[in-house]
């Protein structure tokens, strides 16, 4: 299967966000001439403009695909995201609209937790404020106030992808791993398992936040929360901006209550380089503020680049969908004398047997077939006799409940 039904020339792709490079070469290595690249993502009407033509869309985490844009996206099969969440697209809309969703959750794992790391030793020995003094001219040879990680005990909040990294290079370092999550996780190494968040406060040294943005993840560390915090912990968020009270936090750090903290992610956030940037912690004592950096790294974004084209390529040309967060996920190996057709469908009973009533009522030979389903749609994968598959398209088209069908050669 090394060509599409649609002409590779004349699909269209659009990168936004100055996504990798490396996923601009994976494109038009595999034929595709139409990538359009851009370094700063599209403000809604700007997007819905854009997006009309579209096949597949890029983004990383500013760009916000909402229920408006996507209604105008109407030759729209998949978006990329270039980075770990899927928070910036309204799923719910891209399902009904049978529109696959991947994103990169592993790629930029390693370049986090090694910042988290890096970020811990330098709050622990207190070289913000030493780095400041020595920019001003001011010597500050002290130990005091100052200490190693060794031997300090880490709470990781949300023991995911990147929480266990840090779990292990936490431990490499001589340090104690405790760690809570609302599901049920294997610890790694000697890492144990706390009850309650409370319980994890009370004991951590150093308090990372590693949970996705949800509901009950906003204002997780809250002024309730603070107080159960050792005396003098340090608290590190490159998780998302909405699990922090940050005014909470700064009247935390000027209580001495928290020693010093490390924010990658905020609230509010500049859209684009070199507009105004305000938080509540700016100006406060052993505190570094990152302009949400914690992913990128040039070995990060290359591996993201690679991963998600990878699985919009798979997509495109082979039906596969592994990884995606709104289509059901499946594949089948290519069938020689044969082409392939996606039929994607609201989930409701009997579309499987219409799909094969009508392809046997035209007596068109069904070489493979596979059926997935979620809550909301079904995909189905059918693999027919070359000479027929146009009027198997064309068959599975009317078959009622169909959302989107595809050809693929």
């Amino acid at each position: 299967m090394d060509a599409t039904s649609y002409p590779k020339e004349k699909i269209k792709i659009l990168l936004l966000e100055n996504v990798s490079e490396t996923a601009v070469k994976n494109f038009t290595r595999n034929g595709y001439a139409e990538v359009e690249k851009l370094s700063k993502a599209l403000p809604e009407d700007e997007l819905i403009k854009a997006i009309q033509k579209t096949h597949l869309l890029g983004i990383r985490s500013k760009s916000q695909i909402t229920e408006r844009v996507l209604a105008a996206a109407e030759k729209l099969q998949a978006i990329g995201c270039f980075c770990i969440g899927v928070n910036q697209v309204n799923l719910d809309a891209a399902t009904e609209r049978g529109i696959a969703v991947f994103n990169a959750p592993y790629s930029n794992t390693r370049s986090v937790a090694e910042l988290v790391i890096g970020a811990a030793i330098m709050l622990i020995r207190r070289i913000p404020d030493k780095n400041s003094a020595a920019h001003k001219g001011i010597w500050l040879k002290e130990s005091s106030g100052s200490y190693e990680l060794r031997g300090k005990t880490l709470g990781i909040i949300g023991y995911g992808n990147i929480g266990t990294q840090v779990s292990v290079l936490a431990e490499s370092l001589g340090m104690k791993v405790i760690f809570y999550d609302v599901e049920t996780k294997l610890p790694l190494g000697n890492a144990s398992d706390s009850r309650t968040l409370k319980d994890l406060l009370a004991k951590a040294d150093v308090v990372t936040l590693h949970v996705p943005e949800t509901d009950s993840t906003k204002n997780l560390i809250n002024k309730s929360n603070l107080k159960y915090c050792k005396q003098g912990a340090i608290i590190i968020n490159y998780a998302r901006g909405e699990v922090m009270d940050l005014e909470a936090l700064r009247k935390a750090i000027e209580s001495g209550q928290i020693s010093g903290a490390a924010v990658d992610v905020f609230p509010v956030e500049p859209e684009k380089n070199g507009d105004r940037f305000e938080s509540p912690l700016q100006g406060l004592p052993n505190v570094i503020l990152t302009p949400h950096i914690g992913g990128s790294t040039e070995e990060a974004q290359q591996n993201i680049g690679e991963d998600v084209s990878n699985k919009l390529l798979n997509y495109l040309e082979k039906g596969i969908t592994f990884g995606s967060h709104t289509v059901p996920a499946l594949s089948l190996p290519p069938q020689a004398g044969s082409h392939r057709i996606l039929h994607i469908h609201k989930n409701v009973p009997g579309v499987l047997s219409a799909i094969n009533s009508e392809l046997s009522k035209y007596k068109i030979n069904i070489v493979g077939q596979y059926l997935k389903t979620n809550e909301n749609i079904g995909y189905v994968v059918v693999d027919v006799d070359k000479q027929l598959s146009r009027k198997a398209e064309q068959l599975l088209r009317a078959v009622p409940s169909t959302i989107k069908v595809r050809l693929l050669y």
